[in-house]
């Protein structure tokens, strides 16, 4: 029997991330799952509908200047995704 996934998962372009510091101004510092340090900004369209905190996991889109230091959050994760993404060996940061 094929498991149904209900969890988003990264697109190509997009990278896995655990929040690491709230720098201000919709700026966060994310450690991405490609083991780089991500200055991460949150869009216009998610600002306030979302609220981020740090150890959070979410989903970075790297730019396409900067890519290696600088990227747009595109998906936040509830505490029970992180959990399912922990079990399947998805998330390993």
């Amino acid at each position: 029997m094929e498991e149904v996934q209900r969890v988003r998962m990264p697109r190509s372009g997009e990278v896995l991330g655990v929040v690491e510091s709230m720098l201000g101004a919709n700026k966060l510092m994310v450690r991405c799952q490609d083991s780089k340090i991500r200055i991460c900004r949150i869009p216009g369209k998610m600002r306030k509908r979302i609220w981020i905190h740090e150890n959070e996991t979410v989903i970075v889109e790297p730019w396409s200047i900067q890519g290696d230091k600088r990227g747009d959050i595109v998906w936040k994760y509830t505490s029970t995704e992180t959990g399912w993404l922990r079990r399947k060996n998805i998330l390993k940061i």
